[in-house]
């Protein structure tokens, strides 16, 4: 779902550094504040290392065609489908690779049934709805608007709406009043300052605040520090970026029944940026959605 580079200025064994989101495309797996659909993981390097070289590549990218993508600089053929490594080879036409006969399967059905062993087509990228779509992130400082003392016509329509559930529930205890009205107070507060914070640039998809706090969209299901659990490594987690739900319009998952969605995806990650050699370490997703009354 989402790739972010990251690495930590000062820190030589995370020179390279690549924070991986994934997440299921089965919206009928999805249930409300629930993870389990969502995993993040932190690949690191340092500057030296046998995959990258030391020095950066120049600005400009040279020419390249279909064929080029498909074969990594070492020689390495990866899959038409998703792009990892790819060692098995159509053995029609031996043009294109796969990482599994799975991924072979659906491109055959979808496309290359029809280019294969055809001389007057050349072979073109995958088209399939296996993967999202692919952007850019571009990132920039946020530059939040000064501060208007005068109540927005938001905040006065929540507050009214707080106003008319306290009138329209006489029949309820004093005590439960309060602390409904308490309640949808405290939460549309924090929605307000949701939209209030994204309003100079609504189309922002990710917010990036290494070990700062995220951007609630509810007062309800905000994790405690103890429902953060610790690295492998034994360090504390801390908060790193959230991806907002605004990314959903750009992966083309809305659908009229059920879909995919969320309210933030705050992210997680090993304070210290432990060393696990070449390995991928798993961090840490928390899933907020909106409450049942909230859009944006």
């Amino acid at each position: 779902m989402c790739l972010v580079y990251a690495p930590i200025v000062g820190q030589e064994r995370s020179f390279h550094r690549t924070l991986y989101v994934f997440c299921c495309k089965t919206p009928a797996c999805y249930t409300a504040n629930d993870n389990r659909c969502c995993k993040v993981y932190r690949s690191q390097l340092p500057r030296k290392n046998d995959f990258y070289p030391y020095d950066p590549p120049p600005d400009e990218e040279p020419a390249t065609s279909a064929d080029d993508k498909r074969v990594l600089g070492s020689g390495v053929k990866l899959c038409r489908l998703c792009g990892c490594a790819g060692h098995k080879a159509c053995s029609r036409c031996h043009t294109v690779t796969y990482c599994s006969k799975e991924h072979q399967a659906i491109d055959w059905k979808k496309q290359h049934k029809k280019e294969c062993n055809n001389e007057s087509s050349s072979v073109s990228d995958a088209v399939n709805m296996f993967l999202f779509p692919e952007w850019e992130l571009v990132t920039e400082p946020e530059e939040l608007p000064a501060k208007d003392d005068k109540p927005s016509s938001d905040s006065l329509e929540q507050a009214n709406i707080v106003s008319s559930v306290m009138i329209s529930s006489t029949d309820l205890e004093e005590s439960e009043l309060e602390s409904m009205a308490l309640h949808e107070s405290q939460d549309s507060k924090m929605f307000q300052k949701f939209k209030e914070c994204i309003a100079a640039e609504p189309h922002q998809v990710l917010r990036y605040r290494r070990q700062g706090s995220p951007l609630w969209v509810s007062s309800e299901h905000v994790p405690s520090k103890e429902a953060i659990p610790k690295c492998l490594c034994g360090t504390n987690r801390v908060f790193e970026f959230q991806i907002m739900p605004q990314l959903l319009n750009h992966l083309k998952v809305d659908r009229t029944d059920a879909s995919i969605d969320w309210g933030t995806l705050a992210i997680y990650t090993c304070a210290a940026s432990c060393d696990q050699g070449n390995n991928y370490s798993a961090e840490f997703i928390w899933k907020q959605d909106f409450s049942a009354d909230q859009t944006v």
